[in-house]
């Protein structure tokens, strides 16, 4: 199977890292890089096993699946995500431009990102980033350790879980990511009751 492959796991590793590093670039918002993130690791890179070893060749950016090629797509998550959050949205001829500088093995055309675009499942209502942010406003609301929860610090917990394919049973719950990265924050402070942990778990299954 595709997802089971050492390969597939590698080549998505890159994918992740070329997509954080592209969204540091652009200088997007929070919200705009962890929709993108959302976009390929949760949704796009999970479908791959449907067009991956198909007979029908269809779409040669899929066959055969190369680090460019997933490079392409991962700026195609930023393109979708930008669309979706900014007033003044990314335009094509932009990331045709990063991608000439930073994918260095393939020449994509503008063609060739308005066809990558018809294999993204266009949506973006649940979102773990935006679940952080509520789950902390909450925290913060209850708890005074939680001004000490440094949002930062956070995103650089989120990019870690985004890049090791093994944690992908949170993504199905973007509740679950959220609540996991800010408990990671919350470890120091066992010892000294479990009241801010229950609250955490409580957030992440929608109670407040």
């Amino acid at each position: 199977m595709w997802k089971n492959n050492d390969r597939s796991s590698n080549l998505r590793l890159l994918a992740v890292e070329f997509l954080i590093e592209s969204a540091h670039q652009l200088k997007v918002t929070p919200i705009v890089k962890y929709t993108a993130l959302s976009l390929f690791a949760d949704r796009f890179h999970p479908s791959l096993s449907r067009f991956v070893g198909q007979h029908d060749k269809g779409n040669w950016l899929l066959h055969p699946l190369t680090e460019s090629n997933l490079q392409l797509f991962a700026l195609v998550s930023m393109w979708i995500s930008s669309k979706i959050h900014d007033s003044r949205p990314f335009s094509v001829k932009m990331l045709k431009n990063l991608s000439d500088k930073s994918i260095r093995e393939q020449h994509f055309t503008s063609r060739d990102f308005l066809e990558a675009v018809l294999n993204y499942e266009i949506g973006a209502g649940n979102i773990a980033f935006a679940f952080l942010e509520d789950l902390l406003a909450q925290f913060r609301a209850v708890a005074k350790v939680g001004e000490f929860v440094n949002i930062e610090a956070c995103m650089d917990i989120m990019d870690l879980l985004y890049e090791k394919e093994k944690t992908s049973i949170l993504y199905c719950s973007p509740r679950s990511l959220a609540a996991s990265t800010l408990a990671c924050f919350l470890i120091p402070f066992l010892f000294s009751g479990g009241e801010s942990l229950h609250i955490a778990s409580s957030c992440s299954s929608g109670k407040t």
